[in-house]
């Protein structure tokens, strides 16, 4: 196979969590660019069809919206099952749905703590735990959680104990799932962003200098820079690569 071949992913199924804006958008949008059908699956149903149907004009790709909520188990276990229905099978898991909260620990109430978790971590187990089952069932495939580079550390000058910790679970999550899977074929990695330019990152004033100031690269990602690393981790490109996280943080952690 030449080498350019090994990244396509014709005939492929992605499903994309958090799929219809930012770093989802630009992976769903990759992914059909590479050839694979896609699911786009959010919460906002008329923001997943608009985005669905951008990407299929862009793309030329099949692309389906289902409304989701990644917390709910039977509203997953039913997302999957559209997936399969519609395109007859299951290849790549891109666990992209998140949220943040900001608060000192002291003062974060529980409720908080709890629903961060539950979208970021719980959310992205739910995903796999069901697209998995559909993976072993045919040849395989590819889990992919969308981490931070939070994992690694301590945000500043921002508190974002429940964030922090939903991103480092995501780590142990990863290693687990990749040991447990591995011989199904189903590989599971784990994609670290640095500061993507997106809405869920502030501006203005609201925006800390030392950000900036802490990237080598001096800028924020885009969110087609994160895109590239999800299609090589989708294709056969990656096929042996897994329990891996990949930091893509313009140099962020080296100071």
């Amino acid at each position: 196979m030449a080498l350019l071949d090994r990244f396509r992913l014709d005939g492929k199924t992605a499903i994309v969590t958090g799929g219809s804006r930012g770093i989802g958008y630009a992976i769903a949008e990759g992914l059909a660019d590479v050839g694979a059908n896609v699911v786009v699956a959010n919460r906002d149903a008329e923001d997943g069809r608009r985005a669905a149907a951008d990407i299929a004009e862009a793309t030329g790709a099949d692309t389906l919206a289902v409304p989701t909520d990644v917390t709910d188990e039977a509203v997953v276990e039913a997302l999957v099952a559209e997936t399969v229905e519609e395109f007859g099978g299951l290849t790549v898991l891109v666990n992209n749905a998140g949220i943040s909260a900001t608060d000192p620990a002291e003062e974060m109430d529980a409720e908080t703590f709890r629903r961060t978790l539950e979208v970021n971590t719980t959310g992205a187990f739910l995903c796999a735990k069901h697209a998995a089952r559909r993976m072993k069932a045919g040849d395989g495939g590819s889990v992919i959680n969308v981490s931070s580079m939070s994992a690694f550390m301590a945000n500043y000058p921002q508190h974002q104990v429940s964030y922090q910790s939903s991103k480092a679970a995501l780590e142990g999550m990863k290693n687990q799932l990749a040991s447990e899977w591995a011989e199904y074929g189903i590989r599971v990695n784990n994609i670290n962003p640095g500061y993507v330019e997106t809405e869920m990152l502030p501006s203005g004033e609201l925006r800390p200098p030392q950000w900036r100031e802490e990237t080598l690269l001096d800028r924020f990602a885009d969110p087609e820079e994160i895109a590239p690393l999800a299609v090589y981790l989708a294709s056969e490109a990656a096929s042996y690569v897994t329990g891996t996280s990949v930091l893509i943080d313009g140099g962020y952690l080296v100071r």
